[in-house]
């Protein structure tokens, strides 16, 4: 949606905790979870995302930090390396999401809206019919 809509830059905060008693064999993967989805984001929609996250402990729950700011390719720029206060800085060329735009993710030419309907119309897995 983002792509979409021509966003160049997207600034989103979060507060992803350490453990998550559902799934705590996972609990290894939350930086990676994290900025895996981030990258894939950034990537797919052409654009920079700035993720601002929460770090340390907060009410009890200890949150994973990792502030970061990632490019149109999906790349990692500059990202706090500690849970503390820090401060994450980098030139955003927003002119480097172009090629990315225009090429693989050009979405006049590449995508095809009649064949995403279950993205809307379902709300869970179903097998094929």
């Amino acid at each position: 949606m983002l792509g979409l809509q021509g966003a160049e830059l997207v600034v989103l905060g979060y507060n992803t905790p350490r453990h998550d008693p559902t799934t705590p064999q996972h609990d290894r993967l939350a930086e990676f979870h994290n900025a895996l989805s981030m990258q894939a984001g950034a990537y797919q929609n052409g654009c920079w995302v700035v993720g601002v996250a929460k770090a340390g402990t907060e009410e009890g729950v200890e949150q994973i930090g990792g502030s970061c700011i990632i490019a149109p390719t999906g790349e990692i720029v500059a990202q706090a390396v500690t849970v503390g206060d820090e401060i994450v800085v980098a030139r955003c060329d927003l002119d480097a999401a172009r090629p990315i735009k225009d090429g693989i993710f050009n979405f006049a030419r590449h995508r095809r809206p009649e064949h995403y309907r279950m993205i809307v119309e379902r709300t869970g897995a179903e097998p094929p019919p």
